[in-house]
């Protein structure tokens, strides 16, 4: 599956290509041990901010086209082994359900390897229908993460 942390940068640095989209800014790497029922190697996580005029469908499929171009294969195992997961946590303060997206992403308040890098980037930030993120990190400070021994991305406008 690669290198984890270099494919998460590629990732992340290509964000900054989408159509309309500019990368304003990108978290730390940190790891965390798996989540789900598939024994498998840490995770690496990251939170990226970005500004886009893309629709929020559009900018999904965006993300999974980024996902399949780093190896990604979409299988029947819920939170199996893969080489890039693309989340679309959050689109401004908009809340969407949906049969293909649901924003804020259903799991982002209870999950500390997503809450942290969040909170690193945008402090101030409150989860529509949840609430603000420091808040939120205080639930989620027993689950075990640590920053990564990699440097975050390191190119692009606003990095």
């Amino acid at each position: 599956m690669g290198v984890p942390s270099a494919t998460v940068r590629a990732g992340l640095l290509a964000l900054d290509e989408l159509p309309e989209t500019v990368l304003l800014s990108t978290s730390l790497l940190y790891r965390s041990p798996p989540f789900g029922p598939i024994p498998q190697p840490d995770f690496i996580n990251a939170v990226a901010a970005i500004q886009t005029l893309l629709a929020p469908l559009a900018l999904l499929s965006e993300l999974q086209s980024i996902e399949h171009r780093y190896g990604r294969v979409r299988g029947d195992v819920r939170w199996g082994p893969r080489t890039l997961d693309l989340d679309l946590l959050l689109y401004g303060d908009r809340q969407i359900t949906g049969e293909i997206l649901t924003i804020p992403h259903p799991g982002l308040h209870q999950r500390a390897f997503v809450l942290y890098p969040l909170y690193e980037i945008a402090p101030q930030l409150t989860v529509p229908g949840r609430g603000p993120v420091a808040r939120l990190l205080e639930a989620v400070r027993e689950q075990p993460i640590q920053i990564a021994d990699c440097p975050p991305p390191s190119s692009g406008p606003g990095l």
